[in-house]
């Protein structure tokens, strides 16, 4: 069951400083020790990265070569391949229409300007393995990227003693271009640093563990990374209209994930949130990951009643949640007051598994109130932009004089002298 409360200034408070406590438990130790890798395989390099891969997985790094991944795609169910291919579409056709290309313009002072657009040279993408492997990850990952004109994808994945077939034929449909078998935080360090047969990176995204997690942060500045995700989370904002049973199955669907993962009801309605709780307690009752739900909602699942569906709206953009549901009789019309969200689920037939899966926008999505600064991957997460300048002599001359005084005013005389000596032909003299 999970805790009703009626908004009254205070007691939403509370709720919001839990969802952020929880995401804030650093572990000094897992940082200690993810520095400490990192720094090893700085210094020593593959051998490193071996060494660790030996005493925490208890195998050897190793390239999974494209026979390997042929026969996991030939081993998947057909229904599995057919529904990643469907879901690897939609990714594509998503992220192709988001796609940013090249211009160039002329500018009021008869100048050519622009911007050249680029994929990123090398990606890395971190794909967990045992329990956690999750083949719908693979794609929200490698997909964009491939969009975004990536010159190569390298995805690293745990060296279980079986990996994930589906892992496998994900990386197949979404066209990786490498698969390197290494996990953990030595993994995140060979991408950083180049260890042997694994390159460098310029960019590393993915989920992984506490010390993957810790170890992406510590990499940050020598690569670029997506995020360093917290515990998921599912906000619903749901009016007296609402489908108790919906609301309370995508609650639940969202806290199987973790016993700290958040799942929040804000309602205009107090019988609603009633009959929301007495179906979380049904269907808890039937689905198999029971004991985590009831941990994840005993601890940070909550439903607010609160005096309009502004004020719903205007508690969702103080927690920016991950994922945003607004399931009332007219759900556009509360659109425009959000401004705080990772990705928004419209109406009762937009349930939140539909973006995990296979609508097409990413699930790799801002957590732990960081949707405030933050965005969804996507293509753009991938592409790196240059200006582009080119005046010729009339259309320099008429605004020389301004950009002489500008610089003159920064007392940078050899900026000045750069224009100057242009139309003067004589060097800057004070």
């Amino acid at each position: 069951m999970i805790q009703i409360v009626t908004a009254d200034g205070r007691a939403e408070g509370a709720v919001i400083a839990a969802m952020k406590a929880r995401a804030a438990q650093a572990n000094q130790a897992i940082d200690a020790a993810a520095a400490g890798i990192m720094a090893d395989v700085k210094e020593r390099g593959y051998e490193a990265v071996r060494d660790y891969s030996l005493r925490f997985d208890k195998a050897e790094p190793r390239e999974i070569s494209p026979a390997e991944l042929e026969e996991a795609y030939a081993g998947c169910p057909r229904e599995l391949i057919a529904a990643l291919e469907r879901a690897a579409a939609n990714i594509r056709d998503y992220n192709e229409k988001l796609l940013i290309r090249t211009m160039e313009w002329t500018s009021p002072d008869g100048g050519v300007v622009g911007r050249v657009v680029r994929g990123l040279t090398r990606v890395g993408i971190y794909v967990p393995g045992g329990t956690a492997a999750y083949p719908s990850s693979v794609l929200m990952n490698a997909v964009p990227a491939r969009v975004a004109g990536v010159e190569e994808i390298v995805m690293v994945t745990p060296p279980t003693e079986n990996l994930s077939r589906a892992v496998l034929a994900a990386a197949k449909i979404a066209g990786v271009d490498r698969v390197i078998a290494v996990g953990g935080a030595q993994a995140v360090a060979a991408l950083t640093y180049g260890a042997g047969f694994i390159p460098r990176v310029d960019k590393l995204v993915g989920p992984g563990n506490a010390y993957v997690a810790a170890a992406k942060r510590q990499a940050y500045g020598q690569l670029d990374i997506d995020m360093v995700a917290g515990p998921s989370e599912v906000l619903v904002i749901a009016d007296g209209a609402a489908n108790p049973k919906f609301v309370a199955a995508d609650l639940l669907s969202q806290a199987e994930h973790d016993k700290l993962a958040s799942a929040v009801l804000l309602t205009d309605s107090l019988a609603l949130a009633r009959a929301v709780d007495a179906e979380i307690i049904r269907q808890t009752g039937y689905l198999s990951r029971s004991e985590i739900m009831e941990c994840s909602l005993r601890d940070f699942g909550c439903a607010i009643v609160c005096r309009s569906l502004e004020d719903c709206a205007a508690l969702a953009n103080q927690i920016a949640p991950e994922h945003l549901e607004i399931v009332t009789q007219n759900p556009r019309a509360l659109l425009p007051a959000i401004q705080n969200a990772g990705a928004v689920f419209l109406g009762a037939w937009s349930p939140e598994p539909l973006g995990d899966y296979l609508a097409g926008p990413d699930h790799v999505l801002p957590t732990s109130g960081t949707a405030r600064f933050f965005s969804p991957l996507s293509v753009d997460s991938f592409l790196k932009t240059m200006s582009v300048i080119q005046y010729d002599e009339a259309s320099l001359a008429p605004i020389k004089d301004q950009i002489i005084t500008l610089a003159e005013s920064e007392k940078l005389t050899a900026h000045a002298n750069s224009i100057r000596v242009r139309f003067e032909g004589e060097e800057y003299k004070p």
